[in-house]
């Protein structure tokens, strides 16, 4: 798919840019070349590629999942500026 240079200039008004006509023969080349690109990288075979989320195998370190501090809800719920029912009283936000 080829970009003409009516296409840029559309695309620099909606995304509000101001672009000279030098700079839009370069733009309209440039993103040509990127979507010819694209279009070769649609052409490649992946179905016996496997979906992967890193491109290296690695994995996560985790910890021992185990409470590491008590519960301090007693001695901090006194501190709040508005609390009913154990709960702190916060005010509304949506209406």
């Amino acid at each position: 798919m080829a970009i003409n240079q009516d296409t840029v200039l559309r695309v620099a008004h909606l995304a509000r840019l101001q672009v000279t006509d030098q700079d839009c023969a370069e733009l309209s080349t440039r993103l040509s070349d990127i979507l010819a690109m694209v279009d070769e990288l649609q052409q490649a075979d992946v179905s016996d590629a496997a979906p992967m989320a890193h491109p290296l195998d690695v994995q996560q370190p985790q910890r021992e999942d185990k409470i590491t501090e008590t519960d301090i809800r007693d001695l901090v719920m006194p501190l709040a500026p508005a609390a009913e029912n154990g709960c702190y009283l916060v005010p509304r936000v949506i209406e």
